[in-house]
């Protein structure tokens, strides 16, 4: 980093250190534990001896510490440890250094409620108890207290967005309705990485059908393409309905493919009964048009 910056330049740095701290809502999505591929852990000392070059090169300044735990996070309780760890490191950065950071990044992980009744992480408790603990804290250690920087990323774009699918068609066996939709794990991998479970409702009409149990799957060659399981609609949805898909704002349209080469969906936004598109439908000329032949 010190030589892309150059001689003359400067440039200011964060280190992103491993707590050691598990948390998240599934292994796949839980990145504060020392054998993750994130950050540099401080347990063998690979933190610290990355700091110290930081802080022997005069063109860069190290402004504080970074962790991110996880994702999916509903409880407060990790991140409170996270804090007093991660103060216990800038006292010690003090100490062998003489170096006071000013700023401390907890990263985010904030979880919410993909469905109604899920459990959600509160954010004025969070923001209450990390700074209380901060504080008291920094007192024990005899430090400043640093500016805090959280990353509410999921928190604030998952429940802006809704997914929106037309139903193509309906299979109804002896034990099991399948309700496919024009999407899938092209557009949302995560039921398929994850396990995570959504609650799609219909949308545009009005049905007086009682509701039954369904799987609702997507248009993709792969058994595990399924959207929703067991998932209650009215029990007359059929092709050409609207089913809407809510809290998909976050890590659903970034996470898409081009997988059978169906192409990503467009994004519109709506307020107060105004819509504006702002990414257009991706086509097959799209696609094609990477291609450079043989």
């Amino acid at each position: 980093l010190a030589a892309a910056v150059g001689p003359g330049g400067h440039q200011k740095v964060m280190v992103r250190v491993v707590p050691g701290i598990s948390a998240g809502g599934h292994e796949k999505i839980r990145t504060g534990t020392d054998d993750q591929k994130f950050g540099l852990t401080f347990t063998d000392g690979y933190a610290q001896h990355a700091i110290a070059r930081i802080l022997d090169q005069p063109q860069l300044e190290l402004t504080g510490l970074h962790c991110h735990l996880g994702s999916q996070i509903t409880t407060v309780k990790p991140y409170l440890a996270a804090v007093r760890r991660m103060v216990g490191l800038m006292a010690r950065l003090r100490d062998a250094h003489g170096v006071v950071l000013p700023e401390l990044d907890l990263g985010g992980g904030h979880g919410i409620a993909y469905r109604p009744g899920e459990e959600a992480l509160d954010l004025t408790t969070l923001a209450r108890k990390v700074r209380a603990e901060l504080v008291e804290s920094c007192a024990a250690a005899g430090l400043p207290v640093p500016r805090l920087l959280i990353e509410p990323g999921r928190a604030i774009a998952g429940p802006a967005g809704l997914a929106l699918y037309h139903v193509l068609a309906v299979k109804r066996t002896a034990d099991h309705t399948f309700v496919a939709v024009d999407g899938g794990m092209s557009d949302n991998p995560r039921p398929a990485l994850y396990g995570v479970r959504y609650a799609p409702r219909l949308i545009g009409r009005h049905s007086t059908a009682e509701a039954a149990p369904v799987t609702v799957v997507g248009r993709h060659c792969e058994a595990g393409d399924i959207l929703a399981s067991d998932v209650r609609l009215p029990g007359d949805v059929h092709p050409g309905d609207l089913l809407a898909v809510p809290v998909a704002g976050a890590y659903h349209l970034s996470m898409a493919s081009g997988y059978n080469l169906v192409g990503r969906p467009p994004v519109v936004a709506v307020d107060r009964g105004h819509a504006r598109l702002l990414v257009r439908r991706e086509s097959l000329e799209d696609i094609r048009r990477r291609d450079v032949g043989l």
